[in-house]
């Protein structure tokens, strides 16, 4: 029997309809994909003369290039719905699929002893790949679209301590593109009963038991997911006990280890004895790839103030026709190892807004060290303007030709913020503050003190080429969107 207030949270299904359908879908597209790709370059290839008897051969393989292409795509978990909605697996399979998909053409064409065009061989599958990760990245988008509503959306069953499983359902609640939905939460045994508040349930999520009823309690409400936290009831005993029960009804599991937080990424599974031991790779603060991103960095920046000088000179004229004062504001603040730089920004707050910032600190609406209003009656009406886009920090570009920022990092501190830094947040430093982040992304200002601060070592500690590049592109949708940004 569900406990009291637990039954407005049963799943009508386990995700299976929502995802057979999306599928299905994917399935449409990469089909349609494929047939456009390889009737276009036959096309190409015969101009008018596709009715032409050296066109046929191609016009078959045209029609079995769409089969092809989708058993490959499937053959390497390109549907896997673990893989659907989030993350770059799903990308990363679709271009390994490419891979064997341009192989077996190759070597399809010389087994048969047929002369296979070179300009066919060589446009064709990367074609098929551009134009199927295009299509399956706008599904992804409409399926986030709908997430915000609540459809397609995963149940999940939180195991673990009270204050552990409440922090997963914010941070659920906080980015519902994850599709994932806490229906019900399990707690050790001592836990289970109210707490000193008289509440049972958990950020509003009602408590379906104990850790020894979590089989019993995923299957009531109909639950996808059982999510494992950190605690050490659940051993590796228990672990296979309750793998064994869901599997009976086809429940996922997923466990997140204590290192998954901080170092996620650079954790491999190590076999010592017989045990299957987690490997934490160290963070690469130094070396090549830091080179490469250096080199990435300043050429790109370069690049940007290139193209972007016209822009410069229009937000520099509209600045300066607002109450007069310079275009540019500098200010001190403190990047790799603490050192201090000189960072640029337009302009925008009224002249002489650090004077004022003294009086208006008991207005400050932001927690931890930092200093925010949502209405800071020193910025100016152009500058909210340019706030709401991050038009302001565009001059920061100079900064990192300069190898002073990256393009992505951590936030730039002021030195007042890092002398109130513990020995935890000092971890920021270790790395080149970014002009975008994973705080950008992420909420900007709206993000409280200790989730922006989670959100910097996160990036610290896992950062590579291919998160930044990440990052970087998803900055246009947070830009563009404007929101948290004040």
């Amino acid at each position: 029997m569900l406990p009291v207030g637990a039954a407005e949270f049963v799943t009508d299904s386990r995700g299976g309809s929502w995802t057979r359908s999306y599928v299905a879908g994917l399935v449409s597209l990469d089909l349609l994909a494929a047939a456009a790709a390889a009737f276009g370059g036959t096309a190409v290839r015969f101009h008018d003369a596709l009715g032409a008897a050296e066109a046929s051969p191609y016009l078959h393989l045209s029609l079995l290039l769409p089969v092809v292409w989708v058993a490959f795509v499937w053959l390497g978990g390109g549907y896997e719905r673990r893989f659907l909605g989030v993350g770059t697996e799903e990308y990363r399979r679709v271009a390994v699929a490419g891979v064997f998909l341009a192989a077996s053409v190759a070597i399809g064409a010389y087994a048969v002893a047929f002369d296979l065009s070179r300009g066919y061989a060589l446009a064709v599958p990367p074609l098929i790949v551009a134009t199927t990760l295009g299509l399956h990245y706008a599904r992804r988008k409409a399926l986030h679209r709908r997430r915000r509503f609540g459809q397609c959306m995963s149940g999940v069953v939180v195991v673990g301590y009270r204050c552990a499983a409440g922090d997963l359902i914010r941070r659920f609640r906080g980015e519902i593109y994850h599709g994932m939905r806490v229906v019900g939460v399990c707690l050790p045994p001592g836990e289970s009963a109210p707490d000193g508040l008289g509440e049972v349930a958990v950020e509003g999520c009602p408590v379906l038991g104990d850790f020894t009823e979590v089989a019993q309690a995923a299957s009531l409400v109909g639950a996808d997911t059982v999510a494992v936290l950190a605690c050490p009831e659940m051993d590796g005993v228990e672990l296979r006990r309750l793998a064994w029960e869901l599997e009976k009804t086809g429940t996922d599991l997923i466990v997140a280890s204590a290192l998954m937080e901080v170092a996620g990424p650079r954790t491999s599974i190590r076999p010592v004895a017989g045990l299957p031991l987690l490997h934490v790779e160290h963070p690469e603060l130094a070396g090549g790839r830091r080179l490469l991103k250096g080199v990435f960095d300043r050429c790109a920046a370069a690049l940007a103030l290139a193209l972007l000088s016209p822009l410069f000179l229009v937000l520099t004229v509209l600045i300066r026709s607002e109450g007069g004062g310079p275009a540019l504001f500098t200010q001190t603040r403190v990047g790799r190892g603490g050192a201090e730089f000189t960072v640029y920004k337009f302009r925008t707050m009224v002249v002489g807004a650090d004077t004022l910032k003294e009086a208006l600190r008991p207005r400050n609406e932001h927690d931890g060290v930092l200093f925010k209003m949502r209405r800071d009656p020193r910025v100016t009406s152009v500058g909210a303007w340019l706030r709401r886009y991050s038009l302001d920090e565009l001059p920061q570009l100079v900064n990192v030709v300069r190898g002073e920022m990256s393009l992505v990092g951590p936030r730039p501190p002021l030195p007042e913020e890092v002398a109130q830094y513990g020995y935890d947040v000092r971890r920021r430093l270790v790395v080149k503050p970014g002009m975008t982040g994973l705080w950008q992304v992420s909420g900007r200002s709206d993000l409280s003190w200790e989730e922006s601060v989670r959100l910097d070592l996160r990036y610290v500690e896992n950062w590579s080429l291919t998160l930044d590049i990440q990052i970087l592109w998803k900055t246009w949708s947070a830009v563009i969107r404007g929101a948290g940004a004040y």
